[in-house]
């Protein structure tokens, strides 16, 4: 996929403080190959209330001998929607680098988003989640937001793969609930069954072995370029000159490997409200089109 050059880099982080408004958030949707908690948060001694339905984020079918089916960009028949995603990427073995000092997360950016009312999906490892795990319930308990998973360590699907390590063909879904379950444990509730492959990196042998996971891959038609940019200006013109109406936008927050990122979404986002664009989730661009 020629979009994966321009990656180029694996990154890291996101995060965001408090959600501008307070809501009462619904129960935890149950994670894919995860059972739902007995328990409920409700006092026992509490009156019952009128029971709360919630749709169940769509999803795609499987493609051909049960491939895990990937997501690309939405069809829209022309509505100018756009799903801006931003990766939270941290491997399983950073820990010491967290430690030391290095931040792998982001709450400007997501201030911002939250300030500028961005509808998006962040796609998080189950690593990031434990190393922030405030920052994941704040970002999983805001409606404005998804949690989408990008794997627990971080580690490649296929090989090669901008040098990750790769995780072993059996261990991939049940890397995949693991980080999973890892969101479930940080208290995030807006997570949906929406997969991407670390490094964008996948073959159908890796679709193959993700099956059990039940999940949909998602990945874009629209590359930043964020990775180590210096230029805010340079990543915002780029993905405005790459945005279609159903296009799904690759970014990342992070204040190390993505340090602009901030500022070309104050750019990206009023440019492309002032074409007539409307910002969605993963979960809605997939609805309009499935």
């Amino acid at each position: 996929m020629s979009a994966l050059a321009l990656l180029g880099a694996v990154l890291v982080g996101c995060g965001g403080g408090t959600a501008d408004t307070a809501t009462s958030p619904e129960a935890p949707p149950t994670a894919p190959g995860t059972s739902a908690s007995p328990s409920s948060p409700a006092s026992a001694s509490a009156a019952p209330g009128p029971a709360t339905v919630r749709k169940a984020p769509p999803t795609m079918a499987p493609g051909p001998a049960g491939l895990t089916p990937v997501f690309e960009r939405g069809r829209t028949g022309g509505e100018k929607v756009v799903a801006l995603t931003f990766d939270a990427d941290m491997t399983a073995d950073q820990g010491p680098r967290a430690a030391g000092g290095e931040r792998f997360d982001n709450p400007r950016l997501i201030d911002t988003l939250r300030r500028l009312k961005v509808d998006s999906t962040v796609f998080m490892t189950g690593r990031w989640a434990e190393e922030y795990p405030d920052q994941a319930r704040s970002i999983g308990t805001d409606p404005r937001f998804e949690i989408a998973n990008h794997s627990y360590s971080h580690y490649a699907f296929a090989s090669p793969c901008y040098g990750l390590p790769t995780v072993a063909k059996q261990d991939m879904a049940g890397d995949v609930r693991r980080a999973f379950e890892a969101f479930r444990k940080a208290g995030a509730r807006n997570v949906v069954p929406y997969f991407r492959f670390p490094g964008g990196c996948y073959d159908d042998e890796a679709l193959r072995a993700l099956a059990p996971a039940k999940v949909t891959a998602v990945q874009w038609d629209v590359v930043s370029g964020d990775a180590f940019a210096k230029d805010g200006d340079a990543v915002a013109r780029q993905v405005l000159d790459g945005v279609k109406p159903g296009s799904l936008v690759v970014l990342h927050c992070t204040r190390s490997a993505a340090p602009v990122t901030e500022h070309a979404i104050r750019r990206i986002v009023p440019e492309l409200r002032a074409r007539g664009y409307r910002f969605v989730k993963v979960s809605e661009l997939m609805a309009a089109t499935t």
